[in-house]
């Protein structure tokens, strides 16, 4: 389970255990369907019983964990389906901000998008698989900020955690990388180049490949 690094001597807030925990998940750390009993997680992370209760409601909503009746709280367990589902929705709405980024983006922000690039492609070339995610992450990160669609921003985030453990195994996946490159090499080319349909469609074809995928490895 994740350790909380830099945070000693009192109790963690509500908002750092929802970021602690939220990651444990992700990382699969707490898997599908294990119990989350309040006692064992505040004597886990030096937390209130309170604090922890405040953060699984925060999960909760989010949609990472769910309450059985008479059970607790557990990690909730997404189907391939629902995941597929997700990363569908999530297709319609980060187009929606791709296309807004292309209409709003700076030069400042086109040349941090296209450093982005020039990492990505180095990470693929030296087969490094965890620093290609990570660049993954945050080009879709910065789209949506660049974007400045907030309502989306703010959905775009809750369906991500629900599905991003299928999607935290597919980044990792041998070859996978050299798939998805030039799929966001394309969003980034028509993001910095101020065409919103092309962006658009970029994005649209990446999330969509990625859903094809979940599909087919968890088949």
């Amino acid at each position: 389970m994740e350790t909380v690094e830099g945070i000693t001597g009192r109790s963690l807030t509500v908002a750092e255990l929802v970021g602690v925990l939220r990651s444990a998940i992700v990382a699969g750390d707490l898997v599908p369907n294990q119990r989350l009993v309040e006692a064992d997680l505040a004597a886990e992370y030096g937390a209130s019983r309170g604090n922890i209760r405040a953060a699984l409601a925060e999960l909760t909503v989010e949609g990472l964990v769910e309450r059985v009746q008479n059970r607790g709280a557990r990690v909730r367990a997404v189907s391939v389906e629902e995941a597929v589902e997700i990363t569908e929705v999530r297709a319609a709405l980060e187009a929606l901000c791709a296309r807004k980024a292309a209409e709003r983006i700076s030069d400042d922000e086109a040349a941090e998008l296209q450093e982005l690039a020039r990492c990505m492609k180095d990470a693929v070339e030296r087969g490094d698989r965890d620093s290609y995610s990570e660049c993954n992450q945050i080009l879709h990160a910065r789209v949506i900020e660049i974007s400045a669609q907030q309502t989306a921003a703010a959905t775009i985030h809750r369906l991500r955690g629900q599905a991003v453990r299928f999607q935290f195994r597919l980044a990792r996946q041998p070859g996978r990388p050299a798939v998805s490159l030039p799929q966001h090499l394309a969003i980034i080319d028509a993001v910095c180049a101020h065409d919103p349909d092309a962006a658009a469609e970029a994005m649209r074809v990446h999330l969509e490949s990625v859903a094809d995928v979940i599909r087919s490895t968890h088949a």
